[in-house]
């Protein structure tokens, strides 16, 4: 074991800096996100679950650096990352619409313009919602009928939809 680490220090050095430089991005990143957060009153669910996505990237990255430090070749990884860009596209094409609600999910978070608790009018050329959002998830958003029903709404239909902000006294009425 410790002909291993004679053998790789280099190795174990550089991939100790890229792992400590990944949480020094990681905290930044949530940091960043977590006021990003605030500023737009965002729940901190919210929030967590985006910083966990960049978390998962910046991970993705790291590995892969590390992966060459190591000494994997470049023809290495085009053959892992085709074999699983291959799966993963078979798995994704079965299931576009959830990787499409999660990437507006993402969208959502930082140029969404209204909140929790906002009653907003949804313009769909069969009906128009009316409905206070309740929560906004990864994949829909809740939104409180005006009977007290709840329903979901996918958030790429929310994004691809015209969407407007009812003024609170146009509803107290």
């Amino acid at each position: 074991m410790s002909d291993f680490f004679s053998t790789h220090q280099n190795e174990i050095i550089n991939s100790s800096i890229v792992f400590g430089v990944f949480f020094i991005l990681k905290l930044i990143t949530q940091l960043v996100i977590k006021a990003i957060g605030k500023s737009k009153k965002i729940l901190i669910g919210r929030a967590k679950l985006v910083a966990r996505y960049f978390t998962m990237t910046l991970l993705f990255i790291a590995l892969l650096i590390i992966g060459f430090i190591f000494g994997v070749k470049l023809e290495d990884i085009v053959v892992l990352f085709s074999s699983v860009f291959a799966i993963l596209g078979i798995t994704l094409f079965a299931s576009w619409s959830i990787l499409s609600n999660v990437t507006s999910g993402i969208i959502m978070f930082f140029s969404f313009p209204y909140k929790i608790g906002d009653k907003i009018r949804i313009h769909d050329k069969d009906l128009e919602i009316v409905a206070i959002i309740e929560d906004i998830k990864s994949y829909q958003v809740h939104l409180r009928l005006d009977n007290g029903d709840l329903m979901t709404y996918p958030n790429s239909m929310l994004l691809q939809k015209a969407v407007t902000l009812v003024q609170k006294d146009a509803f107290d009425k």
